[in-house]
């Protein structure tokens, strides 16, 4: 039986890998201005959301815990949009790649979308 410590342990480190994943991944993006502008801000909402966890985790309140679980599915809800345009704009180069990410942000996002209307 996985107790409720271990549970909040895998989410974060399943964002911390979905994280690093997304930085590795950027060698398969195709360069130039429009690129690199939706790389970089890929990398901070992407990150933003592993870290946006680990502070719920020491939240003050249940409020504050509240907030922040929203801005983590905020981050990930930017980050399957960025994901889109860079694909739209063809400037995946590894399309399999960017496939399983995007796969995992959608699973990430479904978690925190009914983490967020349990706790509502």
């Amino acid at each position: 039986m996985i107790n409720e410590k271990s549970k909040k342990y895998d989410l974060q480190e399943r964002l911390v890998k979905f994280s690093a994943r997304i930085i590795k991944s950027i060698p398969s993006l195709k360069k130039g201005y429009a690129s690199e502008h939706l790389q970089k801000q890929l990398i901070r909402s992407s990150t933003s959301s592993a870290l946006n966890y680990g502070e719920a985790q020491g939240a003050e309140s249940k409020k504050d815990f509240m907030h922040k679980m929203r801005l983590c599915l905020k981050e990930l809800r930017e980050t399957q949009v960025n994901l889109s345009i860079l694909e739209e704009a063809e400037l995946v180069k590894e399309d399999r790649i960017f496939e399983e990410i995007k796969r995992e942000c959608k699973e990430l996002i479904a978690i925190f979308t009914a983490s967020v209307k349990k706790m509502s």
